[in-house]
């Protein structure tokens, strides 16, 4: 099984972005999907999630508002669009998938987001 991250990169406050992660070796629709960030020197955080036929989704008040996640079941991706990026978003992001029936989990690489002027 495999999560592959891509999409990151260097942006000033205010602007966008968008990450993708490709999902590859697991059933993908059976697996809610989440992304998580961890800054420098803080724990991992969950940013957002979406159910396994993304018919739910769930984001950290710090993100509320301002990120969108996005899943194709037929692609096998999960998308986060980011807007109104703050200094504060500067972190890795990683791509999650979770099976909450047999608790098996995946993690990608991650993809560093930086935030500054």
């Amino acid at each position: 099984a495999q999560l592959v991250e891509s999409g990151g990169g260097l942006v000033e406050p205010g602007m966008s972005l968008k990450l993708s992660c490709a999902a590859s070796g697991f059933t993908f629709s059976s697996y809610v999907m989440r992304w998580y960030r961890q800054a420098p020197g803080k724990e991992r955080e969950l940013v957002a999630a979406v159910t396994s036929v993304g018919g739910s989704t769930d984001y950290a008040d710090s993100v509320q508002g301002r990120f969108t996640i996005s899943r194709d079941n037929v692609k096998n991706t999960v998308l986060l669009q980011m807007n109104s990026l703050k200094p504060e978003d500067t972190a890795v992001y990683y791509c999650n998938a979770i099976n909450f029936i047999t608790a098996v989990q995946y993690w990608g690489q991650g993809t560093q987001v930086t935030v500054s002027s």
